[in-house]
Protein backbone atom coordinates (compact mmCIF):
# COMPACT_ATOMS: atom_id res chain seq x y z
CA UNK A 1 0.00 0.00 0.00
CA UNK A 2 1.41 3.41 -1.21
CA UNK A 3 0.96 6.30 1.30
CA UNK A 4 0.72 9.38 -1.13
CA UNK A 5 1.33 11.94 2.13
CA UNK A 6 1.94 12.26 5.25
CA UNK A 7 0.80 14.67 8.42
CA UNK A 8 1.67 15.22 11.74
CA UNK A 9 -0.90 16.48 14.11
CA UNK A 10 -0.67 18.35 17.17
CA UNK A 11 -3.15 17.16 19.72
CA UNK A 12 -3.79 20.01 22.25
CA UNK A 13 -6.65 20.87 25.02
CA UNK A 14 -9.49 22.51 22.59
CA UNK A 15 -9.22 25.16 25.67
CA UNK A 16 -6.21 26.07 24.97
CA UNK A 17 -5.50 25.77 20.92
CA UNK A 18 -4.96 29.58 20.74
CA UNK A 19 -1.91 29.51 22.62
CA UNK A 20 -0.74 26.28 21.32
CA UNK A 21 -1.43 27.78 17.71
CA UNK A 22 0.23 30.94 18.14
CA UNK A 23 3.48 28.99 19.20
CA UNK A 24 3.31 26.62 16.73
CA UNK A 25 2.81 28.86 13.27
CA UNK A 26 5.25 30.81 14.36
CA UNK A 27 8.24 28.01 14.82
CA UNK A 28 6.75 26.21 11.74
CA UNK A 29 6.57 29.87 9.54
CA UNK A 30 2.98 28.66 9.14
CA UNK A 31 -0.69 30.20 8.72
CA UNK A 32 -3.56 28.69 10.34
CA UNK A 33 -6.36 27.69 8.08
CA UNK A 34 -10.27 28.15 8.46
CA UNK A 35 -11.65 25.57 11.04
CA UNK A 36 -13.30 22.48 10.16
CA UNK A 37 -15.34 20.08 12.29
CA UNK A 38 -18.28 19.51 14.02
CA UNK A 39 -16.82 21.75 16.86
CA UNK A 40 -14.09 23.78 14.64
CA UNK A 41 -11.34 21.14 16.30
CA UNK A 42 -9.86 21.00 13.49
CA UNK A 43 -7.16 23.58 11.73
CA UNK A 44 -4.12 22.98 9.18
CA UNK A 45 -1.26 24.73 9.31
CA UNK A 46 -0.33 26.53 5.83
CA UNK A 47 3.25 27.34 4.56
CA UNK A 48 3.96 30.50 3.55
CA UNK A 49 6.62 29.16 1.20
CA UNK A 50 3.83 27.84 -0.94
CA UNK A 51 4.11 24.02 0.12
CA UNK A 52 1.80 21.37 0.86
CA UNK A 53 1.13 21.82 4.22
CA UNK A 54 1.81 18.71 6.58
CA UNK A 55 1.17 19.51 9.79
CA UNK A 56 -2.35 19.76 11.74
CA UNK A 57 -3.57 20.36 15.22
CA UNK A 58 -6.66 19.40 16.74
CA UNK A 59 -8.31 20.93 20.00
CA UNK A 60 -9.17 17.91 22.25
CA UNK A 61 -10.85 17.03 25.14
CA UNK A 62 -8.23 16.68 27.58
CA UNK A 63 -4.32 15.70 27.65
CA UNK A 64 -2.45 15.83 24.18
CA UNK A 65 0.45 14.54 22.12
CA UNK A 66 0.35 13.86 18.53
CA UNK A 67 -0.80 10.94 15.79
CA UNK A 68 0.01 10.52 12.42
CA UNK A 69 -2.78 10.85 9.39
CA UNK A 70 -1.70 9.13 5.96
CA UNK A 71 -3.22 10.25 2.54
CA UNK A 72 -3.96 7.47 0.45
CA UNK A 73 -5.29 6.88 -2.47
CA UNK A 74 -7.71 4.07 -1.48
CA UNK A 75 -8.66 4.46 2.13
CA UNK A 76 -10.80 1.58 2.58
CA UNK A 77 -8.02 -0.87 1.13
CA UNK A 78 -5.25 0.89 3.13
CA UNK A 79 -7.85 -0.09 6.09
CA UNK A 80 -7.87 -3.57 5.29
CA UNK A 81 -3.81 -3.25 5.04
CA UNK A 82 -3.97 -2.45 8.50
CA UNK A 83 -6.19 -3.91 10.20
CA UNK A 84 -5.01 -7.05 8.27
CA UNK A 85 -1.77 -6.37 10.07
CA UNK A 86 -3.25 -6.13 13.20
CA UNK A 87 -4.78 -2.89 13.70
CA UNK A 88 -8.03 -1.84 15.17
CA UNK A 89 -10.64 0.03 13.59
CA UNK A 90 -11.73 2.88 15.96
CA UNK A 91 -14.67 4.91 13.48
CA UNK A 92 -15.29 5.01 10.17
CA UNK A 93 -16.57 8.21 8.79
CA UNK A 94 -17.20 9.53 5.10
CA UNK A 95 -14.05 9.09 3.59
CA UNK A 96 -11.67 8.87 5.88
CA UNK A 97 -10.90 6.64 9.44
CA UNK A 98 -9.42 6.43 12.72
CA UNK A 99 -7.73 3.59 13.64
CA UNK A 100 -5.75 2.33 16.09
CA UNK A 101 -2.13 0.46 16.25
CA UNK A 102 -2.08 -3.19 17.84
CA UNK A 103 -0.47 -1.19 21.19
CA UNK A 104 -3.01 1.36 20.81
CA UNK A 105 -1.49 3.97 18.76
CA UNK A 106 -4.21 6.29 17.13
CA UNK A 107 -3.77 7.17 13.45
CA UNK A 108 -5.88 8.35 10.61
CA UNK A 109 -6.31 7.26 6.84
CA UNK A 110 -7.62 10.24 5.05
CA UNK A 111 -7.95 10.50 1.20
CA UNK A 112 -4.80 12.11 -1.14
CA UNK A 113 -5.48 15.64 -2.35
CA UNK A 114 -2.23 15.61 -4.34
CA UNK A 115 -0.10 16.70 -2.12
CA UNK A 116 3.44 16.49 -3.55
CA UNK A 117 5.68 19.82 -2.66
CA UNK A 118 7.50 19.45 0.93
CA UNK A 119 7.51 22.51 3.11
CA UNK A 120 11.38 24.16 3.63
CA UNK A 121 13.66 24.25 6.40
CA UNK A 122 12.37 26.89 8.69
CA UNK A 123 15.53 29.31 10.10
CA UNK A 124 17.17 26.30 10.41
CA UNK A 125 14.76 23.69 11.55
CA UNK A 126 12.24 21.04 10.65
CA UNK A 127 9.11 19.40 12.08
CA UNK A 128 9.63 15.80 10.40
CA UNK A 129 8.65 13.11 12.62
CA UNK A 130 6.21 11.97 15.20
CA UNK A 131 7.93 9.66 17.98
CA UNK A 132 5.86 6.79 19.20
CA UNK A 133 6.38 6.67 23.13
CA UNK A 134 5.47 2.48 23.43
CA UNK A 135 5.93 0.53 26.81
CA UNK A 136 8.29 -2.48 26.24
CA UNK A 137 5.46 -5.36 26.67
CA UNK A 138 4.42 -3.37 23.29
CA UNK A 139 7.69 -2.75 21.42
CA UNK A 140 8.19 -5.49 19.02
CA UNK A 141 4.54 -5.83 17.69
CA UNK A 142 4.49 -2.31 17.16
CA UNK A 143 8.05 -2.23 15.09
CA UNK A 144 6.88 -4.88 13.24
CA UNK A 145 3.58 -3.31 12.73
CA UNK A 146 4.94 -0.13 11.50
CA UNK A 147 7.35 -1.90 9.48
CA UNK A 148 4.79 -3.06 7.21
CA UNK A 149 2.25 -0.85 6.78
CA UNK A 150 3.65 0.91 3.69
CA UNK A 151 4.80 -0.01 0.57
CA UNK A 152 8.50 1.21 0.02
CA UNK A 153 9.14 2.67 3.38
CA UNK A 154 12.46 1.49 5.20
CA UNK A 155 12.36 0.40 8.87
CA UNK A 156 15.83 0.06 10.35
CA UNK A 157 17.65 0.29 14.32
CA UNK A 158 17.94 4.28 14.95
CA UNK A 159 20.98 5.41 17.10
CA UNK A 160 20.26 3.41 20.06
CA UNK A 161 19.02 0.27 21.41
CA UNK A 162 15.58 2.35 22.56
CA UNK A 163 14.75 3.38 18.93
CA UNK A 164 13.25 2.42 15.57
CA UNK A 165 13.04 4.67 12.79
CA UNK A 166 10.64 4.08 9.50
CA UNK A 167 11.78 6.38 6.96
CA UNK A 168 9.35 7.16 4.22
CA UNK A 169 10.45 8.46 0.06
CA UNK A 170 12.39 11.61 0.77
CA UNK A 171 9.78 13.43 -1.07
CA UNK A 172 7.39 12.63 2.10
CA UNK A 173 7.51 14.99 4.90
CA UNK A 174 6.69 13.43 8.11
CA UNK A 175 8.70 9.96 8.97
CA UNK A 176 7.87 7.67 12.15
CA UNK A 177 10.51 6.74 15.16
CA UNK A 178 9.62 4.30 17.59
CA UNK A 179 10.91 4.59 21.18
CA UNK A 180 10.76 1.62 23.26
CA UNK A 181 10.42 3.18 27.29
CA UNK A 182 11.79 2.09 30.39
CA UNK A 183 8.60 0.91 31.78
CA UNK A 184 4.99 -0.06 31.57
CA UNK A 185 3.22 3.48 31.52
CA UNK A 186 0.45 3.76 28.69
CA UNK A 187 1.82 4.74 24.71
CA UNK A 188 1.92 8.24 23.72
CA UNK A 189 3.38 10.10 20.87
CA UNK A 190 5.09 13.52 20.77
CA UNK A 191 6.53 15.70 17.66
CA UNK A 192 10.39 15.92 16.63
CA UNK A 193 12.09 18.71 15.09
CA UNK A 194 15.28 18.19 13.35
CA UNK A 195 17.83 21.27 14.42
CA UNK A 196 20.61 22.50 12.51
CA UNK A 197 21.83 23.55 16.13
CA UNK A 198 19.43 22.58 18.82
CA UNK A 199 20.57 25.57 21.00
CA UNK A 200 19.85 27.99 18.79
CA UNK A 201 16.48 26.83 18.26
CA UNK A 202 16.10 26.35 22.13
CA UNK A 203 16.64 29.88 22.52
CA UNK A 204 14.34 30.43 19.90
CA UNK A 205 11.56 29.00 21.45
CA UNK A 206 11.86 30.14 24.80
CA UNK A 207 11.80 33.29 23.57
CA UNK A 208 7.99 32.05 21.94
CA UNK A 209 7.46 30.45 25.82
CA UNK A 210 8.27 27.64 25.11
CA UNK A 211 10.72 25.70 28.09
CA UNK A 212 13.13 22.92 28.24
CA UNK A 213 12.52 19.58 30.36
CA UNK A 214 15.77 17.88 29.76
CA UNK A 215 18.59 17.08 28.10
CA UNK A 216 19.61 14.28 26.08
CA UNK A 217 22.67 13.05 24.12
CA UNK A 218 21.84 14.63 20.71
CA UNK A 219 17.94 16.37 21.64
CA UNK A 220 16.66 18.62 24.16
CA UNK A 221 12.81 18.05 25.48
CA UNK A 222 10.99 20.96 25.59
CA UNK A 223 7.26 21.83 26.50
CA UNK A 224 5.36 24.15 24.23
CA UNK A 225 3.43 27.10 26.24
CA UNK A 226 0.35 25.13 26.73
CA UNK A 227 2.36 22.02 28.02
CA UNK A 228 2.81 20.03 25.01
CA UNK A 229 5.56 17.95 25.02
CA UNK A 230 8.15 17.61 21.96
CA UNK A 231 11.79 17.17 21.06
CA UNK A 232 14.62 19.27 19.59
CA UNK A 233 16.50 16.41 17.93
CA UNK A 234 20.19 17.33 16.69
CA UNK A 235 19.82 16.12 12.89
CA UNK A 236 20.07 17.05 9.24
CA UNK A 237 16.80 19.43 8.56
CA UNK A 238 17.52 18.50 5.15
CA UNK A 239 17.69 14.47 5.08
CA UNK A 240 16.13 13.58 9.01
CA UNK A 241 18.98 11.93 9.93
CA UNK A 242 21.84 12.27 12.33
CA UNK A 243 25.32 13.45 10.77
CA UNK A 244 26.74 10.55 8.60
CA UNK A 245 22.98 8.64 8.58
CA UNK A 246 20.01 8.78 6.19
Amino acid sequence: MVIRWTYAFIDRPAGLLGPAVRFWTAVTDTRLSEPRGERGEFATLVPTDGADPCVKVQGVGSGGGAHLDFAVEDVERFTARATGLGARLVAGHDGWAVLASPGGQLFCAVPWQGESARPGVVRGSRLDQVCLDIPPSRYDAEVAFWSGLADGWHASPGSRPEFHVVRPSAALPVRILLQRLDDERPHSAHLDLACADVDEVRAAHERLGAVVVSRGAHWTVMRDPVGGTYCLTGRDPATGGLPGRP
